[in-house]
């Protein structure tokens, strides 16, 4: 082989090594690339899930709160008459205290917004103690506020403060406290409290309840009447989304 052919022969060979290696860093640089995407991705899709979930603000004054002769609670702007969401909840239900939380807030800006009218349905759904009493003084000393807007500051208070299902809680001392820090105002209210005077009312109408709508279970949230999956009780986004499109006329 002369000089001049082998010459040739290395420099192809180097010409391709070259090419190769160029070959090579593209593939990496497409890899790197698509690795940096799909985390983005990632990232937008886990923080769009995070703002579905985030519980609202609220944003201002509560609509009107009135307490029913049956004990059920209406909040809603003057006028508006639907559409009703029914929420039936127990003081000790512990996933009650998580719709509180995450869901609660937009009920009450959807309901200020004139935009639903919002029932509040406090039943006892356990049978075993220490909930079962529980459950009880809870709902009886709710039973003794006579003002909407305490009954409300009240009713988040007694989730805030939800004792554990396998311990005594909710105790007659407590609640007069908690009603003091709510600002409950009326003048027989720990009276009301310590002798349990609603508690006969109150399982009256747990039992209405149940046997009319057979309930499975608590919370139950129910738009129109038609109970809503916990994918849209529990997802702040997903509820108001099912009520703002709901019809608003009875």
């Amino acid at each position: 082989m002369s000089k001049r052919t082998s010459e040739a022969a290395r420099a192809r060979i180097a010409a391709q090594r070259e090419a190769l290696r160029k070959q090579e860093q593209r593939k990496r640089t497409t890899t790197i690339i698509a690795v940096v995407v799909i985390a983005v991705v990632a990232v937008a899709i886990g923080w769009w899930s995070m703002r579905q979930g985030e519980s609202e603000k609220v944003t201002g004054g509560l609509a009107p709160v009135t307490i029913q002769q049956d004990g059920s609670v209406v909040m809603a702007k003057p006028g508006v008459t639907a559409p009703v969401v029914d929420v039936y909840e127990d003081y000790q239900c512990p996933a009650c205290k998580q719709l509180e939380e995450t869901s609660g807030s937009t009920l009450k800006n959807l309901a200020a917004e004139g935009k639903a009218k919002v029932v509040y349905h406090m039943i006892t759904i356990f049978s075993d103690e220490p909930a079962h009493s529980n459950s009880l003084r809870a709902a009886n000393a709710a039973r003794c506020v006579t003002d909407g807007s305490q009954y409300m500051k009240f009713h988040d208070l007694l989730y805030q403060r939800q004792p554990s299902e396998t311990e005594t809680g909710f105790s007659p001392d407590d609640l007069v406290k908690w009603g003091k820090e709510a600002g409950v105002t009326a003048p027989d209210f720990e009276t009301c409290v310590r002798q349990q005077r609603n508690v006969s009312a109150h399982d009256q109408y747990t039992s209405t309840i149940m046997s009319s709508l057979k309930l499975s279970g608590t919370p139950t949230v129910m738009l129109n009447g038609q109970s809503l999956d916990t994918g849209t009780a529990f997802v702040p986004s997903a509820l108001r989304d099912a009520v703002v499109k709901a019809p608003s006329k009875g």
